[in-house]
Parts: C-alpha cells; structure tokens; sequence
C-alpha cells in the first residue's frame, strides 16, 4: 500500500476505528493551534454542525462502532451540556452530520441496514473490507416539534455500502464521498436534488481517484468546497486541507492548500470559519474569512 493510500485510510480511521485505528494514533501529532472550546470535550467528538443561527450543533462522538450523534445548545456564553440526539441513542454507528442551509433537515451516515431486521453495513474502500463500519446517508427532518424519524436517501445516492461525508446545499443537492470503482481511493461525488429527486451522481472533475480526496464542506451557494486530500502538500501522517471555487460557465478551479491538515470539516453558519480535526482528534478552527481577505485573487 502507497504512503497516499495509507493517508485516507488514516483519516477515516479516526472516525471508524477498525483494522487501521493503532496506526492512526501512532502518527497522530497536535497542530501548534489549540483545540477550539465548546460542548465537544473529547477526544475523538467531531464534525460540528450548527443550525442557522448557531443556536444548536450536532456533532459526533466515539470511536468506530461506538460513534452516536449528541446535540447542544447555546446557553449564554456557552453550550448546555450534550445529549444524544433522540435519532442516533440504538444500536447502529451515527457520524458525520451535516446541516441543511436552512436547518429543516440533517443529513448523517450510519452503518444501520436498509430493513430493520438485518445487520450493520459493512464497508470496503482502499483495497480494505471493514466489518460493521460500512456507511449509507440518511436524512432526519426537523421542525418545530422536534427531530423526526431518520429515512435513508435512495439508493441513486446510496449505490454502495461505504457512502461518507455529506455536505448539503442550499438547493439540496448532495455532496458526498465514496470509493472510485477502478482505484478504491475516495473520491468527491455530487447528486444535484432538481424536480423533488436526487440526481445520479457525478463525481466532481478535480477528484479523479487517482489520489484520495474526501470530507467535503460545500457553501450554501456552492461557490466553493473545502475538503481533505493525501494530494501534496499531505504528509505520511497528515492530510492537508484544500479549497476550490466555482467558476460561472469554467467548472471548479485547481485546488489549493488552505494551510491547516485535518479531516471532517464542516463551516460556520457565517461560512466564515472552517472547524476541522486535526491530527491531536480534537476539533480546530481555522479563519476562512481572513485567508479569503489575504488572497483576493481567489473567486
């Protein structure tokens, strides 16, 4: 297995756990920046996903198969203490939510089969099949009543049974990751939501699989993406986090490195800082306004 291989397999064993869990706690280093404060206090809680007004986040918490969903509210200066999330408190593996622009919906992955009679989905990417920590999307409405009944996205979206990492747009549409067919490396893939149904999916030009890419971040508007990548300059032991932006009528532009490395990045309700994982698995932020400001050039 390549060192660029080994990279993705890493990241996402800080979320998993399984086979590839002692190897990524041996190359874990601490960022020089400290983790950010909130309701997230361990290790391993990550993925925060903040309702609109910032008022509420869902995060996720544990390590491989343990992993479940908690909710916090802002109290004050600070958050109230977290609580499982009434849709993620049985059996399965809850992780990576993502928020609705407009916060009605959350979108997360789960190991829980499509019936409820059969067992946890198991994965298999990077060349590696992982019992019981498979992933498929499901979306869990929320109104004013509270959250509803969690319902898996169709199998347009779900063609497989390691599907990761959504990102919601404004509009709907899906941004997500799953093995590329040929290579086995993550790649980023989107299924537009145009006439109430989700579309095939495509994956986005700039993730050809020849290098994992994965975790994305997508904005409101879909103006431009934040994801990880064991592209350079991603190291044998960290993943360097990049940014590409859409171009009215030229597709994406070229990736470029924000400077953190980190997985599991999620924006601001402002879209003005990107909190991450970085390699102590602790969550950080990073100022994605001020690197805009300092770099007009950029769309």
């Amino acid at each position: 297995m390549s060192s660029r291989s080994l990279i993705a397999l890493l990241a996402l064993s800080l979320a998993l756990g399984g086979a590839f869990a002692p190897l990524a706690r041996a190359a874990a280093s601490a960022d020089a920046d400290a983790p950010v404060a909130g309701p997230w206090t361990l290790e391993h809680d990550a993925s925060p996903a903040f309702s609109p007004d910032g008022c509420t986040v869902v995060f996720a918490r544990g390590h491989g198969i343990t992993r479940r969903l908690l909710i916090a509210s802002r109290e004050g200066s600070g958050w109230s203490a977290p609580q499982p999330a009434p849709f993620s408190a049985g059996a399965w593996m809850d992780l990576e939510p993502a928020m609705s622009p407009g916060g009605s919906f959350l979108i997360f992955v789960s190991n829980r089969p499509v019936s409820a009679q059969g067992k946890p989905l198991d994965g298999n990417y990077e060349g590696q099949f992982q019992p019981g920590r498979g992933g498929n999307l499901w979306r869990v409405d929320r109104t004013s009543k509270g959250w509803g009944t969690p319902r898996r996205l169709p199998d347009t979206v779900n063609a497989g049974t390691s599907v990761y990492a959504p990102a919601v747009a404004a509009d709907g549409s899906v941004y997500f990751m799953q093995p590329d067919p040929q290579t086995g490396h993550f790649r980023l893939y989107l299924s537009h939501f145009a006439g109430g149904r989700y579309q095939t999916p495509r994956a986005l030009p700039f993730s050809n699989g020849r290098l994992a890419d994965y975790d994305p971040a997508v904005a409101p508007d879909q103006s431009f993406i934040v994801f990880s990548s064991d592209r350079l300059p991603s190291t044998d032991t960290a993943s360097a986090i990049f940014i590409a932006f859409a171009r009215a009528g030229a597709g994406w532009s070229t990736p470029v490195p924000l400077g953190p490395s980190g997985t599991e990045s999620r924006l601001s309700p402002d879209r003005a800082t990107l909190y991450y994982s970085s390699t102590d698995r602790r969550i950080h932020r990073f100022a994605l306004a001020d690197w805009r400001g300092r770099h007009p050039d950029r769309p």
